[in-house]
């Protein structure tokens, strides 16, 4: 404190205005505590990760604090912590959270592209979002629009992100055509079935056999979906009646692996794509030989990280804000559960239950 009242006295000496001494005071961050939730080593979400109290570092002049306000649990968090994701920690206490938005509340001398009170975002996945406060590097952060729901913007930068880049990045698709997916009901797929309304693109769904099914099937026709049906019934002879008046399919979107990617492919026609973009039952991609020989098809993979990393981040803005105008207008909407960041373990526990139809939210300034 010393230091910084013989600076303000020089500023004063030197008849410097007021708010000359605000500026200099402003560089300077005091030791502040932020609660995080870290971990000191790869396993369960349940068992590694912890909330702790933390001291802050002081803030440098290419740095910023912000406050975080809000990060979801995606699937992706929950397999970097058990260190069997493409991207891990690579040092440990690491802070977990890929995704999540925050508020600038102080910058260092050096930042101008970073203004206080505004809205932020991780420019690339494995910055670390579950804690309240953090001083990152400026260029890390991305801004994002305050004319959205808090809850929206916390979760915009993966999966809506990831089913834009889906639809737009592997087939010339116009109004009329066909896509089919698996997993429909995650966020990416509702994402895709609404981005792909809005564009005219009609929608195969395909979602795992559940108690609810029906519940299911009816939210995501009132979404856009042109057809929704369960796994077991996409294979039958029934599924081939109700798609004979649809043309085949130009893309087909998988996240399932396994015999779904099989049921997916068959739906596509000659020189169609497949992507797979996740692997939720854990088992290998399973495709016929009939598909690549008699209507060559293409299998191609997807990841959004690596997207961000290899592209602009005027590219990325564009992506972002053609999103966000989705949102405003009503067009994509989203389902999420609201946390505590004090009630985590649940949040954790509710993250983790199977067949869940909303993404779990930690607000974190509560």
């Amino acid at each position: 404190m010393r230091r910084v009242q013989s600076v303000a006295k020089s500023v004063l000496v030197n008849n410097k205005s007021t708010q000359s001494l605000f500026n200099i005071q402003s560089q300077r961050f005091y030791a502040q505590q932020a609660k995080v939730a870290q971990y000191g080593q790869f396993g369960a979400l349940n068992e590694v990760v912890k909330v702790e109290n933390v001291t802050l570092p002081d803030l440098k002049a290419d740095e910023v604090l912000v406050k975080f306000l809000a990060a979801p649990i995606n699937p992706a968090d929950i397999n970097a912590v058990q260190g069997n994701y493409g991207k891990t920690a690579s040092s440990f206490p690491a802070v977990a959270g890929s995704e999540g938005v925050g508020v600038i509340e102080q910058v260092g001398s050096n930042v101008k592209n970073l203004t206080v009170n505004q809205r932020v975002i991780p420019a690339q996945p494995g910055l670390g979002t579950w804690r309240t406060h953090a001083i990152v590097k400026a260029d890390a952060l991305q801004t994002v629009s305050n004319d959205i729901p808090v809850e929206y913007a916390a979760t915009i930068a993966v999966n809506p992100c990831t089913a834009y880049r889906l639809l737009n990045d592997f087939a010339d698709l116009k109004e009329g055509d066909v896509i089919v997916q698996n997993g429909a009901n995650s966020m990416v797929g509702l994402a895709v079935i609404q981005m792909a309304k809005a564009r005219g693109i009609k929608t195969i769904n395909i979602i795992r056999e559940r108690p609810n099914k029906e519940y299911v099937i009816e939210k995501l026709k009132e979404l856009g979906a042109d057809i929704v049906v369960t796994d077991n019934y996409a294979n039958t002879a029934n599924m081939k009646r109700l798609v004979s008046d649809l043309p085949k399919a130009k893309l087909a979107l998988n996240c399932v692996g396994g015999q779904a990617a099989r049921t997916v492919a068959r739906f596509l026609g000659e020189g169609a794509t497949m992507v797979t973009y996740g692997g939720m039952s854990c088992q290998p991609i399973i495709i016929p030989t009939s598909p690549f020989i008699f209507n060559d098809i293409t299998l191609k993979g997807f990841w959004l990280s690596r997207w961000v990393e290899t592209h602009s981040k005027e590219e990325r803005e564009k992506m972002l804000n053609d999103i966000t105008q989705m949102i405003k207008s009503k067009k994509l909407v989203y389902f999420t559960e609201t946390f505590k960041f004090s009630d985590f373990n649940s949040a954790i526990n509710a993250s983790m239950e199977p067949m869940r139809s909303r993404k779990v939210v930690l607000k974190l300034d509560e």
